[in-house]
């Protein structure tokens, strides 16, 4: 059962009971700060947005307040700053038609732990009342540390789960590092070309990071364009705009699996692609 706790810092954009909302999920991001889950894993929001079968859940881990600020937003406090990010990420989900948004609102230095027991928990229960099929996080070869922490809780959050329990499918996405050196065999292709009036409009939301001085609205679309673009030299492009993820689904399937050694082999299977192909030009 989840906790009274968690479903006060819940949003239902249609209103439902908090418990079928939850029941509903098929596709779960899990993110460190708002529009993480926007700019992540709007695969999943595409994938569910209109569907009866299909709804996207969101939870957002941190409480916004270490967010860059100037213009209008210069002198607020952090408190003031939880508030509008909070409703930034409300809108967001009213406009993705989400199933629930879940602001945990923890602390960054909290996420950051090495075993943050109270966020394992609470990702815990999230994961248990869901069920999800898909879970979309932050890539494991991210180089934000708040982004890494996420990562590091909700995977120990899906190891505690009977592996009968588990997500089908766990999906590490880009945000502050491109997945673009992963080799082609390793990328997970997510098309997110359609409704683009709708993404541009998820991006908008949150105008507290824009207007601050981070173009993340225009910067997150000239990835995925540059995505769909360069991911194929010799044919024309089948999609207008691309994410690129890793597949995390074998760090669910085997506890004993090292998520260092596991991003370590990647790093080493793109080394040797690289100078493999470079090899044959040079005497060496």
């Amino acid at each position: 059962m989840i906790s009274d706790s968690i479903l006060q810092r819940t949003f239902i954009p249609d209103w439902i009971d908090a418990q079928t909302a939850l029941e509903r999920t098929t596709h779960l991001g899990v993110g460190a700060h708002q529009d993480d889950l926007e700019f992540m894993a709007l695969h999943g929001i595409l994938e569910c947005f209109r569907k009866q079968d299909k709804w996207f859940g969101a939870v957002t881990c941190t409480d916004g307040a270490g967010s860059a600020r100037s213009g209008v937003y210069a002198d607020y406090t952090d408190e003031q700053m939880k508030d509008v990010r909070k409703q930034e990420q409300n809108t967001a989900a009213t406009i993705g038609q989400y199933g629930f948004v879940t602001q945990l609102g923890y602390a960054s230095k909290v996420v950051k732990q090495k075993e943050p027991e109270d966020l394992i928990g609470d990702l815990l229960g999230i994961l248990d009342a869901t069920r999800p099929q898909v879970v979309y996080t932050h890539n494991p070869a991210d180089k934000h540390a708040s982004h890494l922490g996420v990562f590091s809780a909700l995977l120990k959050a899906i190891r505690r789960l009977p592996k009968a329990e588990r997500p089908q499918k766990l999906i590490g996405c880009e945000v502050w590092r491109s997945l673009d050196w992963l080799d082609d065999g390793q990328k997970a292709l997510l098309d997110v070309s359609a409704h683009e009036n709708l993404s541009a409009a998820l991006n908008g939301v949150f105008d507290s990071q824009i207007a601050g001085g981070k173009r993340y609205d225009l910067a997150v679309i000239g990835r995925r364009r540059a995505n769909a673009t360069f991911f194929e030299a010799h044919s024309v492009d089948d999609v207008s705009e691309l994410t690129f993820g890793i597949d995390l689904t074998a760090l669910m399937e085997d506890d004993a699996l090292s998520p260092v050694a596991f991003v370590q082999k990647r790093i080493e299977e793109f080394a040797r692609s690289a100078t493999e192909a470079l090899r044959p030009f040079f005497d060496e």
